[in-house]
């Protein structure tokens, strides 16, 4: 039997969330990017100094799953902004979703996915909405299946390789 928790991450969780953040990154997207803008883009967004301001940030909550005392997963939602086709007033960004390849298919993005709901109504948050690669299946159908819906697209730079990420919504209970 394992035991899996959610919990706001802290300063403390820094190092651990840097090397989950990037190591996640890299293998969800490393077989279909170039190693150079791979490289620039883990030198922009991780690192324990730039993980620690995000934890820290009154604009963003992360949020991490544990599996048997082990991070395994995060979520980070962002507060402040949303692209012109996400409709709905204090719309919470979930910018970040990721679970480590230990805990895929343990029914640990499920149980982040509920934490990230719970944690943007708490936020006053109306509605989630997020960006996902157009070429991402497997990210796509689980965000459908949470109620997501597509309601536009936008470009996301990974390096100097103009992707385009589907912008994703879905409404939250009042």
């Amino acid at each position: 039997m394992t035991a899996t928790q959610v919990r706001r991450a802290s300063a403390a969780d820094a190092a651990t969330l840097a090397a989950l953040a990037e190591r996640t990154f890299r293998d969800t997207f490393t077989e279909v990017n170039t190693p150079e803008n791979m490289a620039a883009h883990a030198a922009a967004s991780y690192g324990i100094d730039k993980q620690r301001e995000e934890i820290e940030s009154d604009r963003i909550r992360t949020l991490l799953v544990e599996l048997d005392g082990v991070v395994a997963g995060y979520a980070q939602l962002r507060n402040g902004h949303h692209p012109d086709c996400v409709s709905a007033e204090n719309a919470i960004e979930l910018w970040r979703f990721y679970i480590d390849r230990s805990g895929i298919g343990r029914g640990l993005a499920q149980r982040l996915m509920q934490a990230v709901v719970a944690e943007a109504a708490e936020w006053n948050g109306r509605a989630l909405w997020l960006g996902v690669w157009e070429h991402n299946p497997r990210a796509i159908a689980f965000y459908r299946k949470c109620g997501f819906v597509e309601v536009g697209a936008h470009v996301f730079r990974l390096g100097d390789d103009a992707q385009t990420d589907l912008i994703m919504q879905r409404e939250l209970a009042r």
